[in-house]
């Protein structure tokens, strides 16, 4: 299917590895014009030179962390006007409430939370001021099923699937959508470095790690690229009349009692 995105606008934060990595080749692959942010120069780097090498046509990076202060009016000013943001960046610590210091809770925070919400601001006005525009954002299904285990990414991603509703409800009146996406478990690099190490210790074998993901629903973990064709088709105008809603991409794990 064409998405219809060639010559479009977008830019993918934590774009260097993972479900990020995953939604940048999805968007080159359909011809858009990218802008990558990512804490490390050297994985953005990478990545720049393996997308340009599969055919995508512009590729910028901007090596960003948007944790800190004036960050995401930096990284906005650099990139200019965006036909699509897909907000991704940010991993928060396991952790139950006590085991989590305040250092901790507002570190995690700083980048997932208000990452999302301090470059959300800054490019939201402008969209509606062109009267175009799609902010999608990768938020995660511990905000639909909180665990005390996992209390401060829970909190988080439930604080942004409300912004995603409750942008994307008055979105419209200016001709902008807002959309999130709730991946499950899914087989990033990272990911897969914390499987092979479990395989290792209960199977003494790393290469035996998908044996212990069979309980997922079909019997695996998501594919990165999974996630990433249905971040693609939300930030096209085949999904022109979706907005105010977040999408899981769990198998039904998140729906099973």
């Amino acid at each position: 299917m064409d998405l219809a995105l060639a010559g479009r606008i977008a830019l993918v934060t934590g774009g260097s590895r993972g479900i990020g990595r995953a939604v940048a080749a999805a968007l080159a692959a359909e011809g858009c014009r990218l802008h990558l942010a990512s804490r490390s120069g050297a994985d953005l780097d990478r990545a720049r030179a393996e997308l340009l090498a599969t055919g995508a046509t512009e590729v910028t990076i901007h090596p960003t962390d948007l944790a800190q202060p004036g960050a995401a009016a930096g990284l906005a000013r650099a990139c200019g006007p965006l036909d699509i943001l897909v907000n991704n960046a940010g991993a928060i610590p396991q952790g139950t409430l006590a085991a989590l210091d305040e250092k901790a809770w507002r570190e995690g925070w700083e980048l997932k939370l208000f990452g999302f919400v301090n470059l959300t601001r800054e490019v939201y006005g402008d969209m509606c001021a062109r009267g175009r525009g799609v902010i999608v954002n990768v938020i995660g299904t511990a905000g639909e099923r909180p665990t005390a285990g996992y209390l401060a990414g829970s909190m988080a991603n439930a604080a942004l699937m409300t912004m995603t509703r409750a942008l994307g409800a008055e979105s419209p009146d200016h001709g902008v959508r807002v959309v999130g996406v709730n991946p499950g478990a899914t087989a990033t690099d990272r990911q897969v470095v914390r499987w092979k190490a479990r395989a290792q210790s209960e199977l003494g074998d790393a290469d035996r790690w998908p044996e212990l993901t069979r309980g997922f629903p079909f019997g695996r973990l998501a594919s990165a690229q999974e996630v990433a064709d249905v971040v693609a088709f939300l930030a096209s105008d085949r999904a022109g009349y979706v907005t105010g809603t977040v999408v899981t991409v769990d198998g039904g794990a998140s729906a099973r009692k």
